[in-house]
């Protein structure tokens, strides 16, 4: 299999990072097209093929996959078509906003066809194989949804979703890693305060994230179930739950995830 990146930012860099870890290719088989040279010529070093052709780097691919900003989208997917073959070539765009109905404006021949494309927002996770992403099957078969979708299982975690459910999802899981870091960032402070080192409260605090999330997937307790579980009567885990549940703690979780989804 070959796969070709179009776009090399913070999400399309993790993406070949991620890659570049899997068991389903090699390095000589991504394909980055990217306009900044250094990140060109870092990826070139790990044996990845790169050009700032976009064109010229679908050739021969058997999976697109679009990093732009949305903005973006429509100028490099009208600048490629005509260099892919629909019948044969896989197409996924990774761009916010970004619904099908553009693509199909966009990519659709004068006969209208169109090839298989996918919807799909991963996190940056991605770069060390741990991302949750939602993938949405637009216009696509369903050999070439398994083939889609074994690609990003193997960079974590995959749902097959439908498009009224990505905007959620985005929020969810791709904004959702940056509410988790500022988490891990604010408990950290909070350990400083206390008395630890900064490192050593930020290992602290990662250490206990990976535990909680090890326990769920385990035992598969609801977490409220969890928290039960070290919540003693007059006990200080309570005290410290419910000074948080004061200060909103759980509404403003919600309300920041719901803001994310507008």
């Amino acid at each position: 299999m070959k796969i070709t990146i179009i776009g090399a930012g913070a999400m399309g860099g993790s993406t070949v990072e991620g890659l570049l870890g899997s068991s389903l290719l090699n390095a000589s088989d991504i394909c980055v097209a990217e306009p900044c040279h250094s990140v060109l010529d870092k990826f070139a070093k790990k044996g990845v093929s790169t050009t700032t052709d976009n064109a010229m780097a679908v050739v021969g691919a058997d999976m697109v996959m679009v990093f732009v900003k949305p903005w973006l989208v429509e100028q490099v997917l009208r600048g490629i078509k005509d260099s892919m073959d629909y019948n044969k070539q896989t197409l996924v765009v990774v761009a916010a906003g970004i619904n099908s109905a553009q693509i199909e404006e966009w990519m659709k021949m004068g006969d209208g066809q169109l090839p298989d494309f996918f919807l799909c927002i991963p996190n940056i996770a991605i770069a060390q194989r741990q991302s949750m992403t939602f993938l949405v099957p637009a216009h696509a078969s369903e050999e070439a949804t398994e083939r889609v979708k074994a690609v990003f299982d193997d960079l974590g975690e995959t749902i097959l979703t439908d498009e009224q459910h990505l905007a959620a999802g985005t929020t969810l899981a791709s904004c959702g890693i940056a509410y988790a870091m500022r988490y891990i960032r604010a408990a950290a402070e909070g350990g400083v305060e206390l008395g630890f080192k900064a490192d050593d409260a930020k290992r602290i605090v990662m250490q206990t994230m990976k535990g909680a999330v090890g326990l769920l997937e385990a035992t598969g307790m609801h977490p409220e179930a969890a928290i039960d579980l070290v919540t003693t009567p007059g006990g200080v885990t309570i005290k410290g739950l419910n000074e948080m549940e004061h200060a909103g703690f759980t509404s403003a979780v919600i309300r920041g995830l719901k803001a994310g989804a507008k």
